[in-house]
């Protein structure tokens, strides 16, 4: 049963980045789970030079995602065609550590399809291979499949994962909601 989840995504680097943490946080409170957001750990003021505090953050959300019981991602596009790295090392981290990851994203679709939808630009004219004349993966699924295959992948947001979670038995459970007997996540694309 998951009691606790680390919230990976490019949401930290949103405006309203604290804010958004909070909403999660109170998202997995209502499913009786531990929301652990990156940014509920402030860089000591101590800490003036950058790469100290790169250093700082990277060794405290490794902390966070070492205490979780698993990470739940936001594998969205992120500035361009491919989700953020830093959340794909994240997913990659918890899945070496053996934790399960869940992710969501937006819409449906093979990665292919997606770069076409929302971003057309990055294809070339042949639409096979991107702009640059790289392959683009073609496994019918949504993302990388370094990404796809270990980490089922919802399509809408994390509320819609943790229902599925609940569902599936996955999550304290509120005492009037009915468990399903046999479960499986909805995956995109898969």
């Amino acid at each position: 049963m998951i009691r606790s989840l680390y919230l990976a995504g490019p949401d930290v680097f949103r405006p309203d980045a604290r804010a958004r943490g909070t909403e999660f946080k109170a998202l997995c409170a209502r499913f009786g789970i531990e929301g652990l957001y990156p940014l509920d750990q402030d860089v000591p003021s101590a800490l003036v030079d950058p790469g100290d505090q790169a250093r700082w953050i990277y060794r405290a959300n490794i902390g966070l995602i070492e205490r979780a019981d698993a990470v739940l991602a936001n594998l969205d596009f992120f500035r361009g065609p491919e989700p953020d790295s830093g959340t794909c090392f994240e997913v990659g981290y918890a899945v070496a550590r053996g934790k399960p990851v869940y992710g969501y994203i937006p819409e449906g679709g093979t990665l292919a399809q997606r770069i076409r939808q929302r971003h057309p630009h990055a294809i070339g004219p042949d639409g096979v291979l991107d702009a640059h004349g790289w392959n683009i993966e073609a496994f019918g699924l949504p993302l990388n499949l370094m990404l796809s295959v270990p980490a089922p992948l919802v399509v809408g947001d994390a509320a819609m994962v943790l229902v599925q979670l609940m569902r599936c038995g996955e999550t304290p459970l509120p005492a009037e909601m009915p468990r399903a007997s046999e479960c499986r996540i909805d995956v995109a694309g898969v």
